[in-house]
Formats: C-alpha cells, sequence, structure tokens
C-alpha cells in the first residue's frame, strides 16, 4: 500500500518538504514506460468488463514484447479476449498469438477452437484475422485444421478473405511441403478469381509452391493481363514478373527476324533516318536471303501483355516501372524497348537505394541496348552529393555509352571526377578512362597522354591506378611508347602500392629489348630491396630476372643468380616454387629436362592485349530486377528465365469458353445493339481473345463452396439473375446442351456425398424390387432429408424446387446448377430411372442426383435386411481387457525388481462416467516384499482430474496384484504424472494415453448416423484417401483394425463396401463418426467428423496407420 501510495503521491505532484519536486508526463506509465508497478494489475484488466482497460493492458503487454520481455506468463488471460467484440483489443490479441504460438505450442494448441470459431464469423475481417493467427501458428499437429481453414476461405464470400487464404498457402506449404497437391487445387481456384484484391496474393502463392506448374495460367492469362491496372502495387510486380517467364515460354523471340522489323520501322528509336539511297543499294543477295526468312507475326496474347504493361510505366511504385522494363527488355521487340528508357531515367531522381537497383540493371541493358539511353546522358552525369556506389555504377553506364560522337563531353567529365577527394571513385574513373581509350582507337593516344600526365599527381593511389591501367594500354602498341616505358620506370624509387610496382616491373621485363639500358639498372635496385617488398612484387621482380638473363646474360647473370638464391630462402613457399622452376628452366645442367630449351618461348612469348570489358557483360542471363542479377549470383528460390521456344507452342491453350446460356438471356437479347468493349481494349485488331476473358462474369466471388466454380456447368450470380427473367429461354437453352452436360463430372459440394458408382448400381440392382414403394416414399423422403442434414440442403432443395415453377424464378441463384425445371407428374415417374446406371445416358436429367437425397429410409431399412447378416447387425462387443495392448509404467530394473504395467480395459469407470478405466499390473520381482503401494504428488494440466487405485497393503516376492484406476484426459492426450510410492522408495511415472483411448462406444442406427454426420461438415469433417494395407482387403478386418485403434462401436450399414464407427469422447462427450469406404482395388477413402479437430486430426492419423500396415 505505501509503493502505491507515494506513486499516487508522486503523480499529483506533492513532494515533502526539502526534496525536488519532478515533472511527470502524463503518458510516464504509458506503453514505453520502465514502471512495471501496476505489471501484477495486467490479468485483472484482462478480466475487466471494460474494454479501455483491455486496450490499455493489451498496449503494455505488445510494449513488453517489444522491448524483449517475456510475456508468455500472460497466454491464458489474453486468449480469453480473442471472442472481445473490440477490433483494436482483438488485432493486438492477434500480434500476442502470433508471437508466442511457436514458443507455448501447448497453450496455443488450446485456443484452436477459438480461431475455428473466428473463422465462421460474420464479419470479413474477423474471419480473415483468424485465419492469419492459424496459419501463423507453427505446429504441425494443425496442418489439416489448416488446410481445412484455407479451403473454407477459399470459397468465401469476401474477397479480403480469399485474399488472406491465398496469403496463408505458402506459410502452409513450408511448414509441410507434402501438403503440395491439395495446395495446388486451392491455387487453381483462386486462379480463377475474377476480384483485382486476390490476383496479386494467389499469383505469389503461385510462385511460392507451384512456378512450374505453367499450364494452370493458361486460361487466366488474359485476365491476369486485363486485371494488371488495377491490382495493388505489390501484386502487380509478382504478376509481372510471372507473365515475364510465361510468355518467354509461350510466345516466338519477336527479334528473331530482326533485320524484316527494323525495314518494316519508319525510324527506331535509336537508329538513324534510313536514308533511300542506302536502301535501294542493298546487295541483291542479301535481299533474297532475307525474302526466303518468314516474316514474323506477333502472338496477339504477346501484344495483349505488352500493351496493358505500358502504362505502368507511370507507376508511383519504383519496383513496378522496374518491373515492366525488365519485361519490355526480356520479351518487346527492339523498335518498342526504347519506352522504358525515360521511365527508369525518373527513377534516379529518387532515393540512393532506389538509384542503386536502376542503374545496376540500366548498366546492364546499355551493354546490348546502348542507343536507349544516349539521349539521356547527361541524367547520369555525377553529382558531388552521389554516394560512391552511385558514382562508381554512373561510371558505368557513362563508358557503356561512350562512342565517337560524345567521346569528347565525356572525357571532359572524367577529367572533372579525377580531381575528387573520393579516391574509390578516382581509381574507377581512371579505369574507365582506360575502357574508353581500349574501346574507341581514335582517342586512345589523348587517353594515354593524359594518363602519364596523371603520373606526376601528387597522391600515390592516383598514381598507382594510373600505372595499371597505362600497363594496360601499352600492350597494344608497345614500339611506339617506349618513352612512357623508361618514364614509369623512373617511378619505382617514389611509388610504393604493391600493384603499381609490379605492374611496372611486368612492362620492363616484358618490353626490355625497348628499354635495354635501364631495365638492368631496375633489377640491381630491386634486387637491394627484394627482403623487403610484398610477394606480388617479389614475384615480378623473379620474372624480370629470367627476362633479362635469357636477353642480355652478360650484364644481369649475378644478379639473377643472387635474386634465385634470395628467393630459395623465402617465408612465401609460391614465391620459392617459383624461383626453383626459374632456376631449372633458364640455367641448363645436366640433370635439366627438355623444356630448358624452350625457355626464351616461355617466358618471351607474345602475350594478347588485355580486352577491358564491362562487369555487366554477362548479367542478362539473370531475369533483370531481380536479387540474383543484383548479386551476379543465383539466389535462392530464383527461378531461371527460360530460352524462346523455336516453335509457337498451341496458342488455343488460353481460350476460354464462356458456357452458352450465358449469351442467350433475355436481358442480353435486349442490348444486343449496345457492342461492349474490354475495359483496357485499345480498339486493336488483336482485342478479340481479351473480349472473350472480360465477358465472363466478375462474380465469381459469390461462388459457394460446393465446386460449382470448378464444373463446366459452373455459374455466377450476375448471369443467374438475368436468366431467371424467361423461364421459356432458360428451358430452351437447357434442352440445347442437355446431353453435354450429362457427359460433364458431377463435383458434389461435400465429401460425404461422394458414394462410386457401383455402391449406386447395387441399391438401384437391390432396389428394383421394391421400386413401386420406393417411388412413393422417395418424394417424403427428399423432404425429411433435406430437413435433417443441412449439409445435404443444396442437394435436396433442388429436388423439391423442381416441382414448383414459381421457386425455380426466384431461387435460381441455390440451383444454378441443378436438375432443370420441369412438370410434377414426368418427375415422379423418372425420379427412380436416376438409380438405373445402365440407362444412365438416356437420363433427362443434366446432373446426377445425390445418393443420399433419394434414397428413401424405409428402403435403407429394407437394404439393411437384405445385405446384412445379425452379427454384422449387432454392436461389436467390447475387447476384454486381456485383449488391449499393454504399456510398461515402470521396468523391474528402475523399480528395483518391481515391475508395473498398464492398459486401458476400455470398461466404464464405475465411480465416474467422464473418467477412462486404467488398468494396473504390479509384478514384484524383488527378492523382499512391498509394501503400501500407493500414489503421490499428482500432477495434471488443467481440466484433468484422477481417481487413485486403493492402496495395496502387501506385494509379497513373485506375486502379481491387479488395480485400476480413473483418469479424466478432458479430451487431451497430456500426459498424467504422478510418483508411485512404496514403503521405501518413491518412482515418477506418467501415463499417456493414445487418443483412440478416449473415446467411449455410442450405438446408433444408419439414419441417426446419418443425420449426425450431417451436421458435422465442413470444418469438422476430415477426409483422407488410402490404400489398404494387403490383410485389409475384407470387411472383418476393416473393423478389427479400426476398433483395435479406437473404442468405437460398429454401425450398421446398408453397403458392404462401407464401414461405420461412432463413439463419443470420454470427457467432453463429443461426437466422434469414422465411415471407411473401400473399393475393389485396395483403395478407400476415410471419412472423420468431429467437432473437436485436435482430436479427429490425430485419431486420423492412428486409424490411418492402422489400415494401411
Amino acid at each position: 500500500m505505501s509503493a502505491s501510495s507515494g506513486f499516487n503521491d508522486e503523480k499529483g505532484g506533492s513532494s515533502s518538504v526539502g526534496e525536488p519536486e519532478y515533472g511527470h508526463d502524463p503518458a510516464s506509465g504509458g506503453i514505453f514506460s520502465s514502471d512495471y508497478k501496476r505489471h501484477d494489475d495486467l490479468k485483472e484488466m484482462l478480466d475487466s468488463n471494460k474494454d479501455s482497460l483491455k486496450l490499455e493492458a493489451m498496449k503494455r503487454i505488445v510494449a513488453m514484447i517489444a522491448r524483449g520481455k517475456n510475456a508468455s506468463d500472460l497466454f491464458p488471460a489474453v486468449v480469453k479476449n480473442v471472442a472481445c467484440k473490440n477490433i483494436e483489443v482483438k488485432k493486438l490479441v492477434y500480434v500476442y498469438l502470433v508471437r508466442y504460438a511457436e514458443e507455448q505450442q501447448d497453450l496455443a494448441l488450446l485456443s484452436i477452437s477459438t480461431f475455428q470459431r473466428g473463422l465462421k464469423d460474420p464479419n470479413q475481417l474477423i474471419r480473415a484475422s483468424a485465419l492469419r493467427v492459424l496459419s501463423s501458428i507453427r505446429v504441425t499437429i494443425i496442418v489439416p485444421i489448416m488446410m481445412l481453414a484455407i479451403k473454407e476461405a477459399a470459397s468465401d464470400m469476401s474477397p479480403y478473405v480469399r485474399k488472406t487464404a491465398a496469403h496463408a498457402i505458402p506459410k502452409l506449404y513450408s511448414l509441410d511441403p507434402e501438403q503440395k497437391d491439395q495446395l495446388i487445387e486451392v491455387i487453381e481456384k483462386l486462379l480463377a478469381d475474377k476480384t483485382t484484391l486476390v490476383a496479386g496474393s494467389v499469383v505469389m502463392a503461385f510462385e511460392e509452391v507451384c512456378p512450374e506448374r505453367i499450364d494452370l495460367i493458361h486460361k487466366n492469362y488474359r485476365k491476369l493481363c486485363n486485371l494488371l491496372i488495377d491490382v495493388e502495387e505489390w501484386g502487380q510486380v509478382v504478376i509481372i514478373n510471372m507473365l515475364t517467364r510465361y510468355a518467354r515460354t509461350q510466345f516466338l523471340n519477336p527479334n528473331i527476324n530482326e533485320n524484316l522489323l527494323e525495314e518494316g520501322c519508319d525510324k527506331t528509336f535509336y537508329g538513324s533516318d534510313g536514308n533511300d539511297e542506302d536502301e535501294e543499294d542493298k546487295d541483291k543477295g542479301e535481299a533474297a536471303a532475307l525474302a526466303k526468312r518468314k516474316p514474323y507475326v506477333m502472338d496477339p496474347d504477346h501484344r495483349l501483355l505488352l500493351r496493358n504493361t505500358k502504362p505502368l510505366l507511370q507507376s508511383r511504385n519504383a519496383a513496378v516501372v522496374m518491373a515492366v522494363a525488365q519485361l519490355y527488355f526480356h520479351l518487346a521487340p527492339k523498335a518498342e524497348v526504347g519506352v522504358i528508357a525515360k521511365a527508369l531515367v525518373r527513377l534516379l531522381r529518387s532515393h540512393s537505394e532506389v538509384q542503386y537497383v536502376v542503374l545496376q540493371n540500366v548498366a546492364t541493358m546499355t551493354i546490348k541496348r546502348r542507343g536507349m539511353f544516349e539521349p539521356y546522358l547527361k541524367s547520369f552525369y555525377i553529382r558531388s552529393t552521389d554516394p560512391t556506389q552511385i558514382k562508381v555504377l554512373k561510371l558505368e553506364v557513362l563508358t557503356n555509352l561512350a562512342n565517337e560522337t560524345n567521346i569528347s563531353t565525356i572525357l571532359r567529365e572524367f577529367q572533372t571526377y579525377i580531381k575528387s577527394m573520393d579516391k574509390d571513385f578516382v581509381a574507377a574513373t581512371i579505369q574507365a578512362i582506360g575502357r574508353c581509350a581500349t574501346n574507341i582507337g581514335e582517342v586512345r593516344d589523348t587517353c594515354l597522354n593524359g594518363l602519364v600526365q596523371l603520373l606526376s599527381n601528387r597522391d600515390e593511389l592516383v598514381v598507382a591506378e594510373s600505372v595499371v591501367v597505362i600497363k594496360k594500354l601499352l600492350q597494344m602498341q608497345p614500339e611506339k611508347h617506349s618513352d612512357i616505358i623508361k618514364h614509369m620506370a623512373k617511378l619505382t624509387d617514389n611509388i610504393q602500392v604493391p600493384m603499381a610496382r609490379a605492374s611496372i616491373l611486368w612492362l620492363i621485363g616484358e618490353y626490355c629489348e625497348h628499354v635495354p639500358k635501364i631495365a638492368p639498372d631496375v633489377l640491381r635496385k630491386m634486387a637491394k630491396s627484394f627482403t623487403n617488398e610484398e610477394d606480388i612484387v617479389k614475384l615480378q621482380i623473379l620474372n624480370l630476372a629470367a627476362k633479362l638473363y635469357l636477353t642480355n646474360s652478360k650484364q644481369t647473370k649475378l644478379l639473377t643468380q643472387y635474386v634465385l638464391n634470395l628467393a630459395k630462402y623465402d617465408q612465401n613457399y609460391d614465391i620459392r616454387d617459383r624461383a626453383r622452376f626459374i632456376r631449372q628452366l633458364i640455367v641448363p645442367t645436366e640433370k635439366s629436362g627438355a623444356l630448358s630449351k624452350y625457355a626464351k618461348k616461355l617466358f618471351l612469348a607474345l602475350k594478347p592485349a588485355p580486352v577491358l570489358e564491362s562487369p555487366f557483360k554477362d548479367r542478362d542471363h539473370f531475369q533483370l530486377g531481380s536479387l540474383s542479377h543484383l548479386l551476379n549470383a543465383k539466389a535462392g528460390g530464383y527461378q531461371e528465365l527460360p530460352d524462346w521456344p523455336e516453335a509457337a507452342p498451341d496458342p488455343s491453350v488460353r481460350n476460354v469458353e464462356v458456357p452458352e446460356w450465358t449469351k442467350c438471356s433475355s436481358r442480353e437479347k435486349r442490348k444486343e445493339k449496345k457492342v461492349e468493349k474490354p475495359f483496357y481494349s485499345d480498339s486493336e485488331g488483336e482485342s478479340g481473345p481479351t473480349e472473350s476473358a472480360d465477358s465472363e462474369s466478375y462474380s465469381s466471388g459469390s461462388d459457394s463452396g460446393s465446386g460449382s466454380a470448378e464444373s463446366g456447368s459452373g455459374s455466377e450470380s450476375q448471369e443467374s439473375e438475368e436468366a431467371s427473367d424467361s423461364e421459356e429461354e432458360e428451358k430452351d437453352t437447357k434442352k440445347k446442351k442437355k446431353k453435354e452436360e450429362l457427359k460433364k463430372p458431377v463435383q458434389r459440394s461435400e465429401s460425404s456425398e461422394q458414394s462410386s458408382e457401383g455402391e449406386v448400381r447395387k441399391r438401384a440392382r437391390k432396389s428394383k424390387q421394391q421400386k413401386s414403394d420406393s417411388e412413393s416414399e422417395s418424394d417424403e423422403d427428399d423432404d425429411s432429408d433435406s430437413e435433417s442434414s443441412p449439409s445435404e440442403s443444396e442437394d435436396s432443395e433442388s429436388e423439391v424446387d423442381v416441382k414448383n415453377k414459381k421457386k425455380v424464378q426466384t431461387c435460381v441463384k441455390a440451383v444454378q446448377s441443378k436438375a432443370p425445371p420441369k412438370p410434377v407428374t414426368k418427375e415422379s415417374k423418372k425420379e427412380m430411372s436416376l438409380l438405373d446406371l445402365d440407362d444412365f445416358e438416356a437420363a433427362p436429367s443434366p446432373q446426377v442426383t445425390p445418393v443420399n437425397s433419394f434414397l428413401s429410409s424405409s428402403l435403407a431399412t429394407d437394404l439393411e435386411g437384405l445385405s446384412l447378416s445379425d452379427s454384422v447387425l449387432s454392436p461389436t462387443a467390447i475387447s476384454p481387457p486381456g485383449a488391449q495392448k499393454s504399456y510398461e509404467l515402470l521396468h523391474r530394473i528402475t523399480g528395483e525388481g518391481l515391475s508395473v504395467e498398464y492398459c486401458f480395459s476400455r470398461q466404464p469407470f464405475g465411480p465416474d462416467a467422464n473418467m477412462v478405466a486404467v488398468q494396473m499390473q504390479f509384478v514384484n520381482s524383488a527378492a523382499a516384499d512391498a509394501k503400501n503401494l500407493h500414489m503421490e504428488d499428482v500432477k495434471l494440466q488443467s481440466g484433468m482430474r484422477v481417481k487413485e487405485f486403493p492402496e495395496i497393503e502387501l506385494l509379497p516376492a513373485g506375486e502379481t496384484a491387479t488395480a485400476v484406476m480413473g483418469i479424466d484426459f478432458c479430451d487431451s492426450t497430456q500426459a498424467a504424472n504422478f510418483q508411485l510410492c512404496t514403503h521405501s522408495r518413491k518412482f515418477f511415472v506418467s501415463i499417456q494415453p493414445p487418443v483412440g483411448e478416449l473415446m467411449k462406444p455410442v450405438f446408433m442406427t444408419e439414419n441417426e448416423f446419418k443425420k449426425e454426420q450431417g451436421q458435422l461438415m465442413g470444418m469438422n469433417e476430415i477426409t483422407e484417401k488410402l490404400t489398404l494395407g494387403a490383410k485389409c482387403r475384407n470387411e472383418h478386418a476393416i473393423v478389427q483394425k479400426v476398433t483395435a485403434a479406437a473404442n468405437l462401436s460398429r454401425v450398421p450399414c446398408g453397403s458392404d463396401k462401407e464401414c461405420r464407427f461412432a463413439g463419443r469422447t470420454a470427457s467432453g462427450g463429443s461426437l466422434v463418426l469414422v465411415t471407411v469406404a473401400s473399393q475393389e482395388d485396395g483403395a478407400a477413402r476415410l471419412t472423420l467428423n468431429c467437432d473437436k479437430m485436435v482430436i479427429g486430426t490425430m485419431l486420423v492419423k492412428d486409424v490411418l496407420l492402422a489400415l494401411t500396415q
């Protein structure tokens, strides 16, 4: 209390007499305050009913995290507030959870159910946030839950949630790459989305997960091109880079017939005006050769991409401009590439980081497309405020742009740069002068004279760099420049930079015949200072000695021997090796080999002049704008830029078929005269293909998750509203397409409705005997099924609505892709013909009605009676305790002769029905009796309970005793830890249950099973495909394996290819339904329905393991 009162006094500003007063900032107890006196109140604030207190607490907690403090002990208090209605609080809670989810895996798993509820929240922001947090929990065990959440979100009505689903895909892929096939299906679905908000995110997911699946892009190519300008900026960058790689695989090289293309252009951007006389005087042979070559015709889709990306050169985002620039550089005809130059020059006014990246790419472009940037030469002049790396890159560009016309201007610039105080920049400038002299012969002498003048510069680094460059230039015409070599020889007394000294020595040695008097004297001076020189200089002294010995042995023989002897004992082994090698070559002995005859040819051979090349010469094999191009090394995740194809691939793969019903509605007929153009059309001849992409409905976001968007007969909401205007026209349209639609694959919305054709056939054959009864009952059952199982309502509604024309008109959206409206009498007569699959082609309905919606309850009961024996119908008895798997609790060595095993007896535990009965067997292998066997110090996770076994007072040596204890595991697989005590010792032990032992069997009929299963769809259903083990191919083996893995009871089933099991979790009473549908070839499908997804996920793994062994 005293501390808090003192704190409050300080806040009020009061102070005792004689103490100085301190002014206090009202926010001193705020976010980054170091005063943590209120830290104990955080949990209390989080439990408060006031949002303002919760918000303040969360701000302080996030501030603690930002400062590196550990706030993990607040996890339970924070998780409670996920359900808070205040969005600001909820956002901070999500920030906290993402931070601690990976470290506190067990605690994070406790909050999974909260996120699952959030995934179904009516607010799209909450649904998206819940998915974002769920995907950020890096726990392998919840991969199936994440997968289900992503699949659900991919079909969400909100584009923002679908965008979040796309963001979650790479996270899940990095956590579990085995999910790739399922993720590709989701990506394929999202790629068909017509919303600009989703496009960029799904292409990013595509690039991360399956960039090689170029076939997924074909149908969406034109749509992506047309949406591009409206996508957010970072999405534009990703899409453009992906489309660059796509275009390199699908279109021909536009510059393949370069000469013909340039002929067809009036004037290229960087070319000179074509003189008519020159064109007329062309060689006839060349003209004939060109005539034989097939003229290049650009693919309309290639043109579409170039046309739709061009406006983005004006984007405010430098990355977007850079992406378009690299696309044009890699894909556009040479005559059109020039448009990117102005946009890139504009970026040079941006920050230095942006300038650095842009100049790297410009330097690469100027090697092949020099003419593009020549009009903007002055934009690359260097400012004194530029950082060194920018200066060096601008020098590189200026050097690449240098030609006979502008070299004088550039050299004047270079003369100014040499006076700079930045020594690295000066050295780079001298190298640039050398490159200009190499590339342009006319100015070689001028450059050389200028560099020689620099030799008298006061700065040693400038002189050294000049020497190195002069050495390279002199190699081109050494005989003309003996004066310069003499001048450089004199510099050996002053220059101390090792590279410069080595260059001078190499020049004197290489051209010693031009300076016969000076060379021996230089060697004499070098021999004096040999021991103090750098290694690079010593090697050149050895080379100089060898060359002078071969050309002027009279004067230099003793000097050479002296230098070789010095080198023989040098510390560097390279120098010692070089000395031995040279001695054997130039001083012949009896032992020396044949090589000594060729010593002159070896040492004094003519060396080719060095070619001074740009370091950016071969960088264009990397995609421009990529990190790999920037580093000039392949970075992780880099996708190679494909080579152009020799022959054009089939362009029809990008054609999108528009369903016929979208063209025939009455509302569209009224608007026939209005010709709708694509939004971004330039009214060019090749805009035809783009119109088909634009004419598709924009409302894919409203597609339900039933998979209708993926099927050929899928429909969108806008078109269905138009189609509802005229019922007669709708009938005509559907009659025309009846046969085609029958052949299309039917996709069911829920996995529980997927049954094999063989299964339907069997039911059909059995039902023929009771055909008359079932016909009359089927209509009633359709209604009852639609009420009892909400998950099947979509299919069952179609049967009911078919009978009422008015309902068809008002509910078109609900039954867009279902059976067409027909008279009631016809429907009742034809209904059972759907069961007869032999006559399926002649059936009038365009879709197969799901079995569950027309199989009546009485028919199912009759079928059960026909196909099931009494043994199958009777519930599976609980296995006796002896048949259960035993687990070791205490080894006899650890227990000093006492060993304990336990098993889950699967018997009801009398004192508490929510507890799991654990039967323990004690064996005393010791020589002495064990007394007072009991439990102590029970440590349990929150919510768990234990009923201890009665104390065993005496266990004689060699005897065995049995006891039963009860544990309420609270529907989790967390271990129960306790001490097993005797009269003299204590042993730490733990009991951890397999997930299958947390169940208790439930007996139900097939109809009850179906009804309960219908209420546990969507996120509560897990479906896995598997191949049954060799010993599990019959019904009896499947039942035995499943009941051994989990404490479930068998549910009677009308099909011999399907086994069903039911149970409830022992503690919470949550229903667990398992279905195993097998086929003749050993393939099977396992379906599990349970509202506790963690339990369900773990149980699926155990059952899969049991069935596949």
